[in-house]
């Protein structure tokens, strides 16, 4: 992708972060990247991975939850600083994202301990696959341990599927996996910094994320490979990416105890 889409696409992304509260439509978004709307829109994907309207939500949602974990504002005053009329629909969709209610998060400290992991029913009875692949982390920096999720979208939300936590890079297996398509999404953070969010996450040149999909897992799958890059984190990568550090910190937690 060249260089000067990216920085028009980082444009539109600024404009995203730096007026939060604001209605912004994908019409602003594209005049702020000096595009039509319809050319916005198609580059903006092959950049992200996502569509405008999905990133900006990302954006919402995850200023939302630096919010509620480092302020007492109320959930309403959050819901509006962060650009929803609604507070039930603000409520709705930080659930569905993030697997739990606002409140909750807020009284959990972002950390579930009791990581579930979705269950996906297969009625006409097909086996179950197995994922196997491996995780390579860049030259450049150690990594800490390694989250590894599978989600049914590019954007993670809820819990994973099927997850596993690395010690180091090198070779994983996510079994009991139904027919559909997949994403896998990687994540490490260097020990003792789990608790990073928002900004400084992005800013910490050891974090690192990695994505392989989509992987069409079909009714007579058995082995299924699909190997990952780690990589630093970036302007570019949908915010809701850093909801793998929620989900990782549960996976931790319960590996732990």
């Amino acid at each position: 992708m060249g260089e000067v889409i990216e920085q028009a696409i980082r444009r539109a992304i600024n404009r995203m972060y730096e007026n939060i509260g604001e209605q912004l439509t994908i019409d602003d978004m594209a005049r702020t990247a000096m595009f039509s709307k319809f050319h916005f829109s198609r580059v903006f994907r092959q950049v992200t991975g996502v569509s405008p309207g999905r990133f900006l939500s990302a954006v919402r949602l995850q200023e939302a939850k630096r919010l509620l974990l480092s302020t007492s504002l109320s959930v309403a005053d959050i819901s509006n600083r962060v650009g929803y009329t609604s507070v039930g629909t603000f409520s709705t969709r930080f659930k569905s994202s993030v697997g739990v209610a606002p409140t909750q998060y807020r009284q959990l400290r972002g950390v579930r301990t009791d990581l579930v992991q979705n269950k996906v029913q297969d009625a006409a009875g097909h086996r179950a696959a197995t994922l196997r692949g491996k995780i390579t982390f860049p030259q450049t920096g150690e990594p800490g341990r390694i989250f590894i999720g599978l989600f049914p979208d590019w954007i993670p939300q809820g819990a994973p599927v099927r997850s596993a936590v690395l010690s180091q890079p090198g070779p994983y297996t996510l079994t009991d996996v139904a027919p559909g398509i997949w994403y896998v999404l990687a994540h490490s953070m260097p020990h003792g910094k789990e608790d990073l969010l928002g900004d400084d996450l992005l800013a910490d040149p050891a974090s690192c994320v990695g994505t392989h999909g989509p992987i069409t897992v079909g009714p007579e799958s058995v082995t299924i490979s699909a190997n990952v890059n780690l990589r630093p984190m970036r302007g570019l990568d949908p915010p809701v990416l850093h909801a793998l550090l929620d989900t990782r910190r549960s996976a931790l937690s319960a590996q732990a105890s």
